[in-house]
């Protein structure tokens, strides 16, 4: 269904912009969604429903911007503040004084304080281990390889090891 596909892909905007609030934004295209065919069963044409959801969605816009309160990379209590709160909307909420440092973290070693204006969430990955708990949980600035030792009594950890990267298949 149309409708249907359109709330995925709202969905799906929703969470690589913001990393939150998918159920928020599907629910309230939702609403829209009915009203319009309240307003459509009414007689009300189509081009005036609309015209009158960009006029709402200017006022909204307008009321949303005196109610900004600007937010500076450098200040980290605030982004600690703004982090946890997020967090304490999420089932990990009683994990959000150890999550948050983490994703804050994360999020200013990928982008440059002075000219950021938004993150690609796409540059932060996260690895998920089998048999640990969130109090495991840690930031890794560098790269994490997710490969076995192979074969019994190799090294689990090499500090400073140095390592080659090789542009052409070594294996079939």
């Amino acid at each position: 269904h149309p409708a249907a596909k359109m709330l995925v892909e709202l969905s799906k905007a929703q969470d690589i912009e913001a990393g939150d609030g998918t159920t928020s934004v599907v629910i309230m295209a939702g609403s829209l969604l009915d009203a319009s065919a309240k307003l459509l069963s009414k007689g009300i044409h189509p081009t005036m429903i609309s015209e009158a959801f960009q006029k709402a969605a200017g006022k909204s816009v307008e009321i949303l911007e005196t109610l900004v309160k600007p937010l500076k990379l450098s200040d980290r209590e605030s982004l600690l503040s703004s982090a946890s709160t997020s967090l304490n909307s999420k089932v990990v909420s009683n994990y959000s004084s150890l999550l948050a440092p983490i994703a804050v973290d994360a999020v200013m070693s990928v982008i440059d304080p002075a000219t950021a204006k938004n993150v690609d969430l796409k540059d932060i990955k996260i690895v998920k281990k089998l048999g640990g708990t969130i109090d495991d949980s840690e930031l890794i600035n560098g790269l994490v390889f997710n490969t076995r030792v192979s074969g019994s009594g190799g090294p689990s950890k090499i500090d400073k090891a140095k390592i080659g990267f090789i542009q052409f298949c070594i294996s079939p």
